[in-house]
C-alpha cells in the first residue's frame, strides 16, 4: 500500500549520521522533499547534502545546534525557504549518556536532556506554525524509556520524558489534525555490534524474539510509516522498534 510520501515536505534533525541519515535518504527516495538538519560541518553532512541531490532538487543540509532557540529558528527559517510549509517533522537529534548515578554531574545531566528532550520541544515550536492539517510529528525515543538502563538514570529519565512530551502534545494539537507518535528503538547498530563489546551485543542480541539488532533502516520504516497516509489515523502512540525485547 502506498503511503503517500510523494511530494511530502520533510524537516528532519540530526540528519548526518546512523538513524537520522538513513531516514532521510529513505523519505527522498519515497518521493519527499527533505531538509534535514545537522549541528557539525563535517563530511557526513557534505556527503549526505551530495546524495540528497543525486535523489532530486529542493533538498537542503542545514547547520544549526537546535539544543538552543536561535538554532531553532534558523532550521525554521530554512524550512519556510526551502518547503513554504511541513507535512512532516522528525525530531531525531539525541545524544547517549552512561555513568553510575552518583557520577552524573549537573553539567552531564543538563547534556542528556537539552539534545533528548529540549531539542524537540524547540524545534516543534519554532515550527508550529509551518505544520497544517494532516501533518505528522514524528519523535525518536528509544525502549530503554520503559525498561531502564543500568547506568543510564539520565538517558533513561530523558526518553521517558520525551514519551510524555509525544502523548501530550497529540493532545494539544490534535485538534488542528495533527498527529505525534514516537519510535522506540532498541540498541540500533550503526556501525557492526553497536560499538559495543561482542559479549555484550551478542547478550543484547540473544535477549531479542528476532535473534538480531537493530538497524538504522528498521528505524527509517517506522518513521516513514508514522508520517505517512497509512497511518493517518494514529496519533499519541509509542511504537517500539526493539525487536521483542
Amino acid at each position: 500500500m502506498d503511503q503517500g510520501l510523494s511530494g511530502k515536505r520533510v524537516l528532519l534533525t540530526g540528519g548526518s549520521k546512523g538513524i537520522g541519515r538513513v531516514t532521510a535518504l529513505a523519505f527522498a527516495d519515497a518521493g519527499a522533499t527533505v531538509v534535514a538538519g545537522h549541528r557539525a560541518d563535517d563530511e557526513d553532512a557534505q556527503s549526505l547534502s551530495r546524495e540528497l541531490k543525486e535523489r532530486g532538487a529542493g533538498h537542503r543540509v542545514v547547520r544549526a545546534d537546535v539544543t538552543t532557540r536561535a538554532g531553532a529558528e534558523t532550521l525554521a527559517s530554512a524550512a519556510t525557504d526551502a518547503l513554504g510549509g511541513l507535512d512532516v517533522l522528525v525530531n531525531n537529534v539525541g545524544v547517549d549518556g552512561a555513568a553510575p548515578f552518583g557520577e552524573i554531574t549537573e553539567v552531564e545531566w543538563h547534556r542528556v536532556f537539552e539534545h533528548n528532550v529540549t531539542s524537540a520541544y524547540l524545534v516543534t515550536h519554532a515550527v508550529l506554525d509551518l505544520l497544517g492539517s494532516g501533518a505528522s510529528v514524528v519523535n525518536v525515543g528509544s525502549s530503554v524509556a520503559v525498561r531502564g538502563r543500568l547506568n543510564g538514570v539520565h538517558y533513561s529519565a530523558s526518553k521517558t520524558a520525551l514519551t510524555g512530551f509525544t502523548r501530550a502534545l497529540a493532545k494539544d494539537l490534535g485538534s488542528r489534525g495533527i498527529r505525534v507518535n514516537l519510535v522506540a528503538p532498541g540498541l540500533t547498530e550503526t556501525e557492526p555490534g553497536a560499538g559495543l563489546p561482542v559479549p555484550v551485543a551478542d547478550r543484547i542480541r540473544a535477549m531479542t524474539a528476532l535473534g538480531r539488532l537493530c538497524g538504522p533502516e528498521d528505524v527509517a520504516g517506522a518513521v516513514l510509516f508514522l508520517s505517512g497516509d497509512t497511518s493517518r489515523y494514529i496519533s499519541g502512540t509509542t511504537l517500539n522498534v526493539d525487536g521483542g525485547i
